[in-house]
């Protein structure tokens, strides 16, 4: 070997372990990167995690544990990018972890894929050990939340569910929305930086009770946190104001979690809260809680008396002293062996609440049931569907206080981070009213039926119906808002056209939509009364009003006035005697006086045009007195119609 191809086979041999180098660099930061996030995912920490997942994927797209961890710690957070991330990591590598399929099905079912959801549980279900029965009975569960959303899903209530709005919720977990009784005053849970509380075990921040002052009818002030005196150094959330709104209800996590009550003072500055009773509070876990608007009957959520460990309602009575009497259940009708949190009392006597049992669609759902009076027992629980519940967490629902809308806490997909406060509203019927017109002249049409056809939300047909009245030919109909309708129109029970209409969704009962719709045909009726415009004639060189042409002119303003939908052009003529160009003048002079008459009786100027053609457009021949008669005269011509709502401005 000569001394250059010598000197080569070291180069080669340098660059072989400089690469070796780098590469196993690179595998011992990949594996340390994983390890840190391991280490916080550990401790469900999700939110310290991510990053050092993203880390690794950022060199190595196709690294199949950071894809798997990352995408199970995404599920809070961006449940679209958890389905991704766990897909590509079964892709990369399919036998990556015994838990895989389980993870899957869990994502795939808070991302609505439920026919999949059931599909990972099943695969999943078989490889469970038997030994393992709390597993197998975990992953049945599962399986039957997947059937329940499918099926909610399919048969969705007709609600519009609204973000409160980045002013109130943030990347962290908003929660337990309280409205004071006028509406304006909001008190709300958050786990943000902002109060400069220190930060939780699982990443997020204490929680911290704040209050915000509407602006609008979607507008709150600056959120200000209430710590201070309501801070306890652990989680604080507010629960409900009562008696006046002078009491606030909160939740602290001392003591395994009590429910305390805190007053305001004479400066309007909230006091250090209080124990509500050691007969409420337990040395277990106390969560939520209600006073009826009498304060005279506590509903609250505990697991004191749980066989499980769960959540309960229990609910408790004012006794003649003052104090809360002993909790009793609220029934096994209500409570399951899973988590019941969150009750709520309507005005009208139905009990709201949030529930891991019954027949949720998974996690939490907003469960509602009534109390019979006679039988002196609630009824079934009763789902309160899609869109209201989601397949994740869904809690503290509280209505307003007219009761048109309700507050919401919810992790559903599109929030700004992780559960956020919404409101429910019911969508509500819209007024459609307006007339019906012939596209080809713009007359109207009495005697038409309408019939407005669509489906609910949950795909139920929807029919509307009016006839346009006589004369006017003017409907009126209240339809179900936030859908497309097919109108259809008929006469003499022959359907002569179909339109489309989209109507917006509306979130009160006032609202009324002005529609007028124009259709290709021709109704002889209306056609006779605007062949009875006349003309009217002159003498000769004059533009004055005849006694007789007045009469005519009435007769049009009120052919006019009975069709809204006309729009008329005005038309002066004159003999051949004179030149052109006085004619001209003359027959302009003539269509004005015509128009001016018509404006004082009340037809819109904007539904009328003049133009006059002197001596140009004869009607007959000006070869004798009584011709030329004929020729002085001014004509009322119908104008197709040139856009829609020509009538927009009629007097």
């Amino acid at each position: 070997m000569n001394h250059l191809a010598k000197q080569f086979s070291k180069l080669l041999l340098l660059l072989a372990i400089v690469g070796f180098c780098a590469t196993e660099a690179s595998a011992q930061s990949t594996r340390k990167l994983l390890r840190s996030g391991n280490k916080f995912f550990d401790r469900e920490n999700y939110r310290a995690a991510i990053p050092f997942y993203e880390q690794v994927l950022a060199n190595d797209p196709a690294n199949a544990k950071a894809l798997y961890f990352a995408g199970i710690s995404y599920m809070t957070f961006d449940k679209e990018k958890a389905a991704d991330y766990i897909y590509r990591a079964r892709e990369a590598k399919p036998n990556l972890d015994s838990e895989m399929q389980y993870w899957m099905g869990r994502i795939d079912h808070i991302n609505y894929r439920f026919d999949s959801a059931i599909k990972n549980f099943q695969a999943y279900q078989k490889e469970i050990p038997r030994r393992n029965e709390e597993r197998r009975e975990e992953v049945a569960m599962l399986i039957q939340h997947a059937r329940n959303a499918k099926r909610e899903v399919a048969n969705p209530k007709d609600v519009f569910v609204n973000n409160l709005g980045g002013s109130i919720n943030t990347a962290y977990s908003e929660h337990s929305p309280v409205i004071s009784s006028q509406d304006n005053y909001l008190l709300f849970t958050s786990r943000s930086a902002g109060s400069g509380k220190k930060e939780a075990r699982d990443g997020e921040y204490f929680e911290d009770i704040y209050e915000a002052t509407r602006t609008g009818e979607e507008e709150w002030t600056q959120p200000k946190s209430l710590a201070g005196v309501l801070e306890s150094g652990g989680h604080d959330a507010s629960i409900q104001l009562f008696d006046n709104d002078s009491k606030m209800l909160l939740y602290r996590s001392v003591n395994n979690g009590d429910i305390m009550v805190s007053e305001r003072n004479a400066e309007g500055n909230w006091t250090a809260p209080k124990s509500i009773s050691d007969r409420i509070n337990t040395r277990d876990f106390e969560s939520d809680a209600y006073i009826t608007p009498d304060n005279q009957t506590i509903f609250f959520s505990t697991s004191h008396y749980s066989e499980y460990g769960d959540l309960d309602i229990y609910v408790a009575r004012r006794q003649a002293n003052g104090e809360w009497g002993t909790p009793r259940s609220i029934g096994s009708t209500i409570n399951t062996r899973y988590d019941d949190d969150s009750p709520y009392l309507a005005s009208d006597g139905t009990l709201y609440f949030s529930s891991r049992g019954h027949n949720t669609m998974g996690g939490y759902d907003i469960f509602m049931a009534k109390y019979d009076s006679v039988a002196r027992r609630w009824s079934r629980p009763v789902n309160m569907g899609s869109p209201i519940n989601t397949p994740d967490d869904d809690t503290y629902y509280r209505l307003s206080p007219d009761g048109s809308y309700a507050y919401l806490s919810s992790y559903r997909i599109g929030g700004y981070g992780e559960k956020d406060i919404y409101t429910i509203n019911y969508i509500r019927q819209a007024g459609v009213a307006g007339q019906l017109f012939s596209q080809l002249d713009s007359l109207a049409i009495p005697g038409v039926e309408l019939i407005f056809n669509s489906t609910q939300a949950d795909k139920r047909p929807v029919s509307y119906r009016d006839v346009t009245k006589p004369g006017s030919a003017d409907y009126q109909v209240n339809v179900l808002s936030g859908r497309t309708y097919q109108v259809q129109f008929s006469k003499d029970n022959k359907v002569i056209a179909t339109q489309q209409l989209e109507v917006p969704t509306v979130l009160n009962d006032t609202t009324t939509i002005t529609q007028n719709f124009y259709i290709d045909y021709v109704d002889s009726a209306s056609v006779a009364r605007v062949a009875q415009m006349r003309n009217i004639y002159f003498d000769t060189d004059q533009h004055n009003l005849r006694p007789e042409t007045i009469a005519e002119l009435d007769s049009i303003a009120q052919i006019m006035k009975a069709n809204p939908g006309i729009n008329i052009s005005i038309e002066g003529h004159a003999d051949s005697r004179a030149t052109d160009e006085y004619n001209i003048q003359l027959g302009q002079s003539r269509a004005d006086a015509a128009y001016d008459y018509l404006v004082k009786q009340g037809i819109s100027p904007r539904r009328m045009v003049t133009v006059s053609y002197g001596e140009r457009r004869p009607a007959v021949p000006n070869t004798s007195a009584e011709n030329m008669q004929l020729n002085r005269r001014t004509e009322f011509k119908v104008l197709p119609r040139q856009q829609e709502n020509m009538n927009s401005d009629q007097q």
